[in-house]
């Protein structure tokens, strides 16, 4: 575990796109299949390819960063095909949530915020999506709203789809980590905003999440504070200060924002912890519900790993409870 995160705080904190993607190359893919999902069913996202596709389409590589046989720690790059891969529970309680990985928007951190996630909330009863978005680098038209556009349609498809896997449509979740974070954010604040043309009867539907998670989140854009990695990949280095301002997730809270859960460590040495207090800040300010943990220990990219030693290891359990209050997750 100690080797993952570090060699996760090195990649994202200090290399260029084109260095990780040299990085990557290095590093053993795991073998096999390249289908997004083995262990349940697969939603594509779109009928036919994606908006904005590129000439040449990326190809989908895993990249396997544990050295543990028995451990799977995966990486994904060359998502030409986003998906909702399915993880369902034994007991289902009508809730969903919609996980997103992170990985700086350069690649997505497969297993460790998404697969592992989606196993503590399956055992307490809750069906999971884990989306596996674009990555805005890869050659995508507009691609300061490619994750965006593939957010707002995997709310919208879950919704459409509530009734084939037992849900309510008025309890769907958005939880996601570090730059998934962000994307979190953006589809809780950027939830009407029209950044593709509808397709079909999925799209006549809200994007908007009954409840988000925000873990560790890359937040501000334009502040001091931001994960510069993470805003170069998503809005293209050298990007105006315009557009920085529009990406940034605490200048986008509205009264329609929907109740947000926020955590991160004070020892979070890659993305700030400033980053949560400016988006918490941002919802006070707009009365919105609001939850927020700050923790003196626990890193950047701890997903659900923690021993139960470190404080930040209980932030599942805070989640959950959060979404209790809010009607979202059964009691």
């Amino acid at each position: 575990m100690t080797d993952t995160k570090t060699s996760r705080r090195t990649l994202l904190g200090g290399i260029t796109a084109l260095g990780l993607a040299a990085t990557l190359r290095t590093q053993a893919a795991k073998a096999g299949s390249t289908a997004i999902s083995t262990s349940g069913p697969t939603l594509p996202l779109w009928p036919g390819k994606a908006p904005g596709a590129p000439a040449t389409m990326p190809t989908l590589q895993w990249h396997q960063q544990s050295k543990n046989a028995d451990f799977d720690d995966r990486w994904l790059t060359g998502v030409a095909t986003p998906a909702l891969a399915v993880r369902q529970p034994a007991y289902r309680d009508g809730s969903a949530v919609i996980l997103l990985p992170g990985g700086g928007y350069e690649f997505l951190a497969w297993d460790n915020e998404g697969e592992e996630q989606a196993r503590w909330l399956t055992e307490r009863g809750v069906t999971c999506f884990i989306l596996s978005y674009r990555l805005p680098g890869e050659g995508w038209a507009n691609r300061a709203t490619v994750p965006l556009q593939d957010a707002q349609r995997a709310v919208r498809l879950v919704r459409n789809k509530a009734a084939d896997f037992g849900l309510d449509p008025k309890r769907i979740s958005v939880l996601g980590f570090s730059a998934g974070g962000h994307l979190a954010g953006s589809i809780a604040t950027r939830f009407d905003e029209k950044v593709y043309a509808p397709i079909d009867a999925a799209d006549t539907l809200s994007a908007r999440p009954d409840l988000v998670g925000m873990i560790y989140p890359v937040v501000s854009l334009s502040a001091p504070f931001t994960h510069a990695g993470s805003r170069d990949a998503l809005l293209g280095k050298g990007a105006s200060k315009a557009l920085r301002d529009t990406g940034s997730v605490e200048n986008r809270v509205t009264a329609d924002t929907p109740p947000v859960f926020l955590t991160a460590s004070s020892d979070d040495g890659l993305v700030p912890i400033g980053n949560s207090l400016a988006m918490y800040s941002a919802l006070l300010a707009k009365q919105r519900a609001a939850e927020f943990h700050g923790f003196d220990k626990g890193g950047h990219g701890f997903g659900a790993r923690l021993g139960k030693d470190v404080p930040a290891s209980i932030w599942p359990d805070l989640f959950h409870a959060f979404g209790k209050r809010h009607g979202i997750f059964a009691a």
